[in-house]
């Protein structure tokens, strides 16, 4: 692929032969006899984590510490179980906590839509309910009749026998009058009111309007008695008022001492009860909402007559929140942290007979803030910030430490304006459970974050390995197996899930702390062992159990292979080719990771374009595949160091590759590629190289090192092992593999081969059998390496790019001759 020199070639160094990894360091194993049990049975169960001192003494840190903002945020913890198992970490660590104390609300009779909160001691919200309940029971049952006594009666009756005697010396006269003036006065029912009226009188009988009329129509009364009545009417007619206005204040009169005895009588009957309760519970919120209610029964209750049903509702006690007497701190589990369940809500109900929605003070709900109040509250991150405004009112409430139920905002529109009940102060810790991702963006977004959760647990995803944490894992297995009624797992069972847990740490010396992954695997495991009718799980069923796990998600590999196999994509695993590489990517499919060739070719000759990124010119290259293309460029201009500079035109492509293209683990092999496609050297297709480099020449570690290696072992195996395939990884990935044990019999018998490289020429001498170079004492590469090469043809190009060049000057200064031969003539 690169332009040939025709000038005579120079016959390259042959390479010292460099050796592979020995076998024994492709994977780590456990020695099931070194193991101090036989089987999980004789295995004491570990609950909690193994391995976090320092995680767990922040959260012991944060726990304890009393300070504004000192809440927590667990950070790393993964996987199914974790609440179980940070709650089950709080509890173990519990400090002494503050006395959380019960909290009520009541009606608040002058503003009906913002209810009172009374503040009690513990434990004694529930008396408090049940006393007031007695008072309610009472107004509604026996107060009315307390008003009835005989007493009352009897005084009652004095009362309106002393205001008739007034009525009396007032109307008796005035009547008299009337009478001797053929006059009578007449109580008459006008609508919903009684008026006095004046009538006449006719042989000695009160004579109503119409039938007066129709004895004036029948000439049964004189003109002379008509003129007469009507002159003495209009002449009584004032004093009526004056006499009716009078007996009006005497009824008046009455009716508000009736209604004061009355009153005093109510207050004197419930004067019992509340300076029993006042007594028991003495804070001033309890007083004031006692005195509120006696001047609501005296002012309103007794003035509004009889009534249908319980009409006690809002002189009754709505416990929001009780506590035991005990002295443990409250440690609340979220599980579903939407605005209602954090904060508390209010009920509404339909009211048929006004219509729309309706809510009182007992209709009040609680929510998990408040529950935890003096205590704990434990919540998932990714939880809070799925539901709508939950991150918002968790933070508010944090920061003001009082806890507001059903802000105004979160009112749903089509209801009736909603309660808005009086603000709790409350003094909780909330311990935020998140990954990386989520603390890193809270972090950068939202500026109370840092202000609010200052303490960071970070629990790592892998511990070191060693015999205390080898047996601690085997103690966890032992708990799985214990809960869930699992068969026991022998030593070689429990090796091989150690050996997995190793696998998913992606280093030989550390154990994932991922307990969930490793559960699901021994319960697959389990299963496998029961379909077999064995008792005890051995090392065969959790290697089968890990084998299935992986061909359930192995689609997109097994349409790679049958791809590859019918020649639609092209991979070589044999023979050399010039400008021709296989590198290695990576699919992951949940928690499965597949490697698979990946084959990258350069082109290259004289110009001025530099290196160019086919994949960022066609927009699938992502921002760290493009950086590691830029340190490509600054490695090349390292590594050659010419007195000139570089006229290249080169591009480097993923062949056969139409998805986006990200991460420098394939920056190696382009280099690798490219300067073969300079020298025209050939590169061996046998080998599949994948590592970063830096702009020295250095090669990097990268992930999923053991992915890699397998699924090029795959691809060789498919269509041939040679014997001399393999793959070459940076050095110090060579402390990650956990091959599987097919590979690493593949290579111990000289099938397959792993190579480490810590350079960039040791990587160019694996591939191209020549040696890269070192420069001399002069600064110059000996010729007969491939550096040295590649120098002597970036030569070529400069000096071919500058030809090119001054073959162009003449025509174009030609050019601009004949351009301006007009203007000369003019």
């Amino acid at each position: 692929m690169a332009e040939q020199d025709n000038s005579e070639q120079i016959k390259l160094a042959a390479a010292e032969e460099q050796a592979p990894l020995p076998p024994d360091e492709l994977r780590w194993q456990c020695d099931p006899a070194k193991l101090p049990f036989r089987s999980t049975a004789d295995v004491e169960p570990v609950h909690g984590v193994i391995g976090q001192d320092a995680a767990i003494e922040a959260l012991r840190f944060g726990m304890e510490i009393n300070a504004p903002g000192q809440n927590v945020f667990v950070r790393g913890l993964t996987g199914t179980g974790r609440m179980t198992l940070i709650s089950r970490l709080v509890n173990e660590i519990r400090p002494s906590c503050p006395m959380a104390r019960d909290r009520c609300y009541v009606h608040h009779f002058p503003q009906p839509a913002q209810p009172r909160l009374v503040t009690l001691p513990r434990g004694r919200g529930p008396v408090f309910r049940q006393r007031v309940d007695e008072l309610a029971n009472f107004i509604r049952d026996d107060l009315e009749p307390a008003l009835q006594s005989d007493a009352f009666e009897a005084r009652r009756l004095a009362l309106e026998q002393r205001v008739h005697e007034k009525v009396e010396t007032v109307v008796a006269p005035f009547q008299q009058e009337l009478r001797e003036a053929d006059l009578a006065l007449v109580s008459m029912q006008v609508g919903p009111l009684t008026q006095a009226v004046l009538f006449p009188l006719v042989k000695g009988k009160p004579v109503p309007p119409e039938e007066w009329e129709q004895l004036k129509d029948r000439g049964d009364v004189t003109p002379e008695f008509v003129k007469h009545f009507k002159e003495r009417h209009d002449a009584f007619q004032q004093r009526l008022r004056t006499v009716m206005q009078d007996v009006t204040g005497f009824r008046r009169e009455h009716e508000k001492t009736i209604r004061e005895m009355r009153q005093e009588a109510a207050r004197g009957a419930l004067s019992l009860f509340i300076d029993q309760i006042v007594a028991e519970f003495p804070q001033p919120e309890v007083r004031e909402f006692l005195q509120e209610l006696i001047e609501d029964v005296v002012v309103h209750r007794l003035s509004a007559g009889e009534r249908d049903g319980d009409d006690t509702r809002h002189y009754r006690v709505n416990v929001v929140m009780t506590h035991s007497k005990g002295d443990a701190c409250e440690v609340v589990v979220e599980n579903s942290p939407t605005v209602g369940n954090l904060l508390g809500s209010v009920d509404q109900r339909m009211d048929g007979g006004q219509g729309g929605a309706r809510s009182d003070h007992l209709m009040i709900r609680t929510g998990s803030l408040l529950r935890a109040d003096g205590g704990y509250l434990v919540v998932d991150a990714r939880d809070v910030l799925r539901e709508q405004g939950a991150w918002k009112v968790l933070v508010r409430t944090l920061r003001t430490g009082l806890l507001e139920i059903v802000p105004p905002e979160f009112t749903l529109p089509w209801y009736a304006p909603t309660l808005k009940p009086e603000p709790i102060a409350i003094n909780v810790k909330v311990i935020l459970l998140g990954d990386h991702e989520t603390y890193f963006t809270l972090d950068a977004y939202d500026p109370d974050f840092a202000n609010l959760f200052k303490v960071l647990a970070d629990f790592d995803s892998v511990i070191p390995r060693n015999d205390e944490s080898i047996n601690k894992c085997a103690g966890v297995l032992a708990r799985i197996v214990a809960d869930e009624q699992l068969p026991h797992f022998d030593a070689s069972a429990v090796a091989a899930l150690v050996e997995h847990g190793a696998r998913i740490a992606e280093r030989q010396d550390k154990l994932t702390t991922r307990f969930g992954r490793l559960a699901d695997l021994a319960r697959e495991a389990a299963f496998i062992a029961r379909k077999a009718s064995r008792a005890t799980v051995e090392a065969a069923d959790v290697r089968g159990a890990v084998r299935r796990s992986k061909g359930r998600a192995n689609l997109p590999s097994v349409r790679f292979r049958e791809l590859l196999a019918d020649g639609t994509i092209r991979v070589a695993t044999t023979g050399s080719e010039v400008g021709q590489i296989n590198g290695i990517a990576v699919i992951h499919a949940g928690p499965m990771v597949y490697g698979f060739p990946a084959r990258i070719t350069a082109s290259i000759g004289a110009g001025s374009a530099g290196v160019i990124n086919i994949e960022r010119e066609a927009d699938l290259s992502g921002a760290i595949h493009t950086k590691g293309f830029y340190i490509l460029g600054g490695l090349l201009r390292h590594l050659l160091q010419t007195e000139h500079p570089l006229a290249l035109h080169a591009s480097i492509a993923f062949e056969q590759s139409y998805g986006g293209i990200d991460g420098d683990s394939a920056s190696t092999a382009q280099v690798c590629c490219l300067l073969s496609a300079l020298t025209g050297v050939p590169i061996r297709q046998d080998l599949a190289i994948t590592g970063a480099i830096d702009q020295l020449g250095h090669v990097q570690a990268i992930g999923s090192a053991t992915e890699k290696i397998e699924g090029f072992y795959v691809t060789c195996r498919d269509m041939g092992l040679t014997g001399t395939q393999g793959v070459i990884i940076p050095q110090s990935n060579a402390r990650d593999l956990m091959l599987n044990h097919e590979v690493v019999d593949a290579c111990r018998e000289g099938k397959f081969h792993v190579y480490a490289v810590d350079t960039v020429p040791q990587a160019l001498e694996l591939l191209t059998g020549v040696v890269a170079g070192e420069r001399g004492e002069d600064g110059a590469y000996p010729e007969d390496t491939l550096l040295g090469l590649a120098v002597n043809r970036a030569f070529d190009y400069w000096v071919r790019a500058n030809q090119s060049f001054e073959m162009a000057e003449p025509s174009e200064e030609a050019s601009d001759e004949q351009s301006t031969e007009p203007d000369d003539a003019s």
